[in-house]
């Protein structure tokens, strides 16, 4: 049963992932991912990020996304997590592990999960530089990777 949440405070990544990893041990492999907030300078410098979503319609998206990635491929566990509200740089925002006996499932569900995250997730993002906080949107290489599957 995979682990999916929707967090509105802060996290350890640190912590998440070496729970997911203890509670898995027969695992011979695990993949993670974390996407944090980028740290760059300049003028495109992000100061902040936020995300915001539809209560109804996020949790159960993830859920339901974790469930095709656990139907797809063998695995032992899964985790997705996912902050919404304001983060600044260096915060985490999302972690996907998987877990499965062979590295070739845990890569494989990982990057569905996270490539389906990217491109079709329940989320509103925006960031503020210098300039203000404008509106995200999911890039053409995005969805490029989302047709792969």
């Amino acid at each position: 049963m995979a682990d999916v949440r929707l967090l509105g405070d802060a996290f350890s990544a640190n912590d998440e992932l070496a729970a997911f990893a203890a509670a898995h041990p027969q695992a011979g492999g695990l993949v993670s991912f974390l996407g944090q907030v980028r740290q760059e300078g300049g003028p495109h410098a992000v100061e902040a990020l936020e995300l915001k979503h539809y209560a109804a319609m996020t949790l159960p998206g993830m859920a339901a996304l974790a469930a095709a990635t656990e139907a797809r491929w063998s695995l032992d566990g899964l985790l997705i997590l996912h902050r919404y509200g304001v983060m600044h740089p260096g915060d985490p925002i999302v972690v996907v592990a998987a877990a499965a006996r062979h590295r070739r499932d845990a890569f494989a569900a990982a990057d569905f999960a996270m490539d389906h995250l990217k491109s079709q997730s329940w989320f509103w993002k925006r960031e503020k530089t210098a300039r203000g906080w404008r509106w995200i949107e999911p890039r053409p290489d995005d969805h490029r990777d989302l047709a792969r599957w």
